[in-house]
């Protein structure tokens, strides 16, 4: 299973742009902070997720502004065939109101 779930402030997002094929796409950066426990001990999780949506999710994303709370859906990819590095591929996105941290 690859499916990721991710709540965060939305620190960075790139002008939308095309695909040869015409389907609309949009980068971000997402960046998260929350208290989980590992090991039976508490832990702070801070850090910046790359993301990209493509479709529906790209327009959504344009539709953010930076500094929006975010609750993200999708999965993990690599960022391009020749890349390790891993990127969200957003589903769907969430506007979140108030000040919480995912």
């Amino acid at each position: 299973m690859n499916r990721v779930e991710l709540t965060g402030i939305l620190i960075e997002r790139k002008a939308l742009r095309y695909t040869p094929a015409s389907v609309p796409v949009t980068e971000c950066v997402v960046r998260h902070q929350s208290d989980q426990i590992e090991a039976d001990r508490p832990r702070r999780v801070e850090c910046e997720i790359r993301a990209i949506g493509l479709g529906d999710a790209a327009k959504w994303l344009q539709a953010a502004t930076p500094g929006a709370m975010v609750h993200l859906t999708g999965f993990m990819a690599a960022s391009s065939r020749n890349s390790k590095q891993l990127r969200l591929h957003v589903i769907t996105i969430e506007f979140v109101e108030g000040n919480e941290n995912g």
